[in-house]
């Protein structure tokens, strides 16, 4: 079993980051992540090698990784971890079958998980998340639909919106929770940041000269079948997104694009017992972290937007930040290396625009008291809203008795999709905090795993039977 100075688990913008500065300080440095080609969500690589793609963020990501390859980063691309120990033990599974290796520190740079909250429909073929139909556009260069509807709140509104028309796609309306004047808030912030600003520019060109319709301060409330195509009904929002009563428009499109936001993935450092706090202008919950992103367990670090959603470009810098914090740990520095101060404050300042938007698709208590009794709420068991207060309403005080007692949190996301909304539900019921309500336990595995994809080429002829014991 190889064992390492650290291990970084996640190939995204602080991850690699964080690796690349690790390993040119002379540490043992191994990289894990699902993908087969680091760069995370926002540098995400297409799936054809040799596909050439325009944009900043592609040239970002392009530049990213040729300088992973060049550097001594121990690569594990295309394995999926399925559990990670107290002694901090890694186990995944990658084409070559299962593998486990040891190592004195772990850094967690596992990004985040997208929020939708539930409505009616939402879980009909052809309603997808904004950050699916980011890789089918990034990754595969595939449009969602020929005509989607692109609804929802944050940054990745404008941006679905605009690479689908970039990509030859019919986009027939945008709708938005947020209000113009939310938006026109986060200029000053956006004005600090010329290449986001240039970015988004070239997002919102393609939306201007398509003339797409704007619904600000709008919800998608209800989608039905309409024979192949999605009926897709969205009506007038207040500030905290409950719907108000009144007129409702219609869309018939292909495709439905919806996303409100962000969560911080946190199953590695919630399974290795670390301290967390909920924080919900950061996405949720999220570990407690000194300044160089070491977590109340000795060893563990976090670094990038599973620390709290603050952008790729923030994720750069704090990802560099704690590389040279492990350096100094194992190379028993007596302080801070100079260069740590200046990683700092540029991680403070592309953090402050990330802030803004992470306040904007922070999650709205109007929205989720809007969804209605029937509705699906864990998709993986079939869990709607009726049965999450009916469970609440019997004695399931905190998320894990609603998940013993109603299975909602059981399925194969093991709660990564639904368990913020249900804990939202459960502490409105019983108007508690929703960090008194908690968050599911999790479990190994972390991901769904098959028998044979863990045994291989393993046949009962391969058993080795032992020879009988003597009478």
């Amino acid at each position: 079993m190889n064992h390492y100075d650290l291990i970084v688990l996640g190939a995204g913008p602080a991850g690699v980051s964080a690796a690349m500065m690790a390993s040119a300080k002379g540490l043992c440095v191994a990289l894990f992540d699902e993908n087969t080609a680091a760069g995370g969500q926002v540098y995400r690589a297409p799936i054809l090698p040799d596909a050439k793609m325009d944009g900043a963020e592609f040239r970002a990501g392009e530049t990213l990784r040729d300088a992973l390859a060049r550097s001594n980063v121990r690569l594990f691309l295309g394995h999926t971890l399925w559990a990670v120990t107290g002694d901090y033990r890694v186990d995944a599974l990658g084409p070559g079958g299962s593998i486990s290796c040891t190592t004195t520190l772990l850094l967690v740079a596992t990004g985040t998980t997208e929020r939708v909250v539930p409505f009616e429909g939402w879980t009909l073929p052809g309603v997808i998340g904004l950050a699916a139909a980011t890789i089918l556009l990034k990754s595969q260069r595939t449009l969602p639909g020929k005509t989607t509807l692109v609804a929802g709140c944050g940054p990745l509104l404008m941006a679905v919106a605009g690479q689908t028309l970039k990509a030859g796609g019919d986009v027939k309306a945008i709708v938005d929770i947020a209000s113009r004047g939310e938006w026109l808030g986060t200029a000053s912030a956006l004005l600090t940041r010329p290449a986001i600003f240039k970015q988004s520019l070239s997002y919102g060109l393609p939306i201007l000269r398509a003339r797409t319709p704007l619904y600000s301060r709008h919800t998608l409330v209800k989608v039905s079948a309409h024979g192949d195509q999605l009926l897709a009904e969205l009506a007038p929002c207040d500030a905290s997104a409950r719907p108000i009563s009144g007129q409702t428009k219609k869309i018939l499109v292909d495709c439905v694009a919806v996303g409100h936001g962000l969560t911080p993935s946190t199953d590695i450092t919630r399974l290795l017992h670390a301290k967390h706090h909920y924080c919900r202008e950061a996405g949720g919950w999220i570990a407690q972290t000194d300044a160089n992103g070491q977590t109340s367990r000795e060893r563990l670090f976090v670094a990038g937007d599973a620390a709290g959603i603050r952008g790729a470009a923030a994720a750069i810098e704090q990802g560099k930040q704690v590389g040279l914090a492990c350096v100094g740990i194992i190379l028993g520095h007596a302080g801070p290396e100079p260069a740590a101060e200046n990683f700092s404050q540029a991680w403070q300042h592309a953090a402050r625009f990330g802030q803004r938007m992470a306040a904007m698709m922070a999650l709205r208590e109007g929205h989720v008291e809007s969804i209605p009794p029937a509705t699906v709420v864990c998709r993986c068991e079939d869990v709607t809203r009726a049965e999450i207060e009916q469970a609440c309403e019997a004695g399931a005080h905190d998320v894990n008795q609603l998940k013993a007692w109603t299975r909602c949190g059981m399925g194969p996301c093991q709660g990564r999709t639904c368990g913020d909304i249900a804990a939202e539900l459960l502490a409105a019921k019983q108007g508690v905090s929703r960090e008194s309500v908690g968050i599911f336990s999790p479990r190994t595995p972390l991901r769904p795993l098959t028998i044979s994809e863990m045994t291989g080429d393993y046949d009962y002829s391969d058993i080795p039977i032992p020879k009988a014991a003597p009478l």
